[in-house]
């Protein structure tokens, strides 16, 4: 199939470039920086010689949007906004005007949408949206507003001949350099991957391989559309998805972290506490429903799989304590 992904430079986009290439797929990634031959230019807001790629496209899934990794000043806020908004309007715009529109349009959103909580799992049915919690900080709120925003331009765009998803993602634990699974590893390998604030919260993540396997379920599948969460079927709490990464990564003890030193980690990193302290309880109803199987449901195993493959590639030690080998070669010092 020709598939288009707009957006498909970041982490998210790595996974789904290695998954499907592999499997046989010819890709097309719109950046605003080509670096590769199946790149083509775009600037993410307005229709230009980019729109040709779409036209006879199979499938466009647009991964388009500013990093939520950063401080969530007015300013940021704003370019998450945007760059969501704008990507997804002019996407909508290019497959009205195709002779031959694609059949899907695969969109991503986030499992943030859904409502910071301890006590229930939220499922595409029954989850309860979030930005009314009484219990955290009001600028969360913003967070619900960004990703409600993103799925109402999908709504709204008018693509009668196109099949439209919400990928409602929890976070992809991939190999990659610089995405989550990579930055929690030093973390663990430092001795820091310690429960943060008490830990109670829960995580919701998603292996990269059934990440992959899910897009392409959503693709075969032709009577599926709306918002799908894309999140293994079995979160935890924050301090249990540290300990088993310790575990993985050879039994490493982790210093906790309250509250406001995570404030200070998040000010230092340039980086939000929101990603440390909401508590996403997520999901996959849809998919389950469906009859999709995970090759990695627990974390356990996903977490066991993954630090082998990053150790193999980048010869890191799975050692017992993280003496200065370790060190050197997590900071390059």
């Amino acid at each position: 199939m020709k598939i288009v992904i707009p957006g498909g430079t970041g982490s998210v986009g790595a996974v789904l470039e290695r998954g499907l290439l592999a499997a046989g797929h010819r890709l097309i990634v719109l950046t605003r920086t080509p670096s590769r031959p199946h790149h083509v230019h775009w600037d993410g807001r307005t229709l230009g010689p980019w729109v040709e790629a779409v036209d006879g496209a199979d499938v466009v899934i647009n991964l388009a949007g500013r990093s939520v990794s950063c401080r969530y000043t007015r300013e940021n806020l704003a370019a998450m906004m945007d760059s969501r908004v704008d990507s997804t309007r002019v996407v909508g715009e290019a497959i009205a005007a195709a002779d031959r529109p694609p059949a899907v349009w695969l969109q991503m959103s986030t499992a943030t949408i859904y409502a910071h909580t301890f006590d229930r799992a939220n499922d595409e049915a029954t989850g309860v949206i979030g930005g009314g919690e009484p219990e955290v900080p009001a600028y969360w709120a913003k967070s619900i507003d960004i990703a409600r925003a993103w799925e109402r331009a999908l709504d709204e765009a008018d693509t009668p001949h196109t099949r439209k998803v919400a990928l409602r993602s929890a976070m992809v634990m991939s190999t990659d350099r610089g995405a989550v699974f990579d930055m929690l590893s030093r973390m663990t390998l430092l001795g820091l991957g310690g429960a943060v604030a008490g830990g109670r919260q829960f995580v919701s993540w998603i292996h990269e391989a059934d990440f992959t396997r899910a897009v392409e379920f959503l693709i075969d599948r032709d009577d599926l559309a709306g918002p799908v969460n894309l999140a293994a079927p079995h979160p935890l709490r924050q301090k249990d998805l540290m300990r088993a990464l310790r575990r993985a990564w050879g039994g490493h003890f982790g210093i906790p972290a309250t509250k406001w030193m995570a404030e200070i980690g998040a000010f230092a990193l340039r980086s939000d506490t929101e990603l440390l302290l909401k508590s996403r309880r997520v999901i996959p109803g849809r998919l389950e429903d469906d009859g999709f199987e995970f090759s990695y449901p627990a974390w356990e195993a996903a977490a066991d799989d993954l630090a082998r493959r990053t150790a193999a590639d980048r010869k890191w030690p799975l050692m017992r304590r993280p003496g200065l080998k370790a060190v050197r070669a997590l900071t390059g010092s």
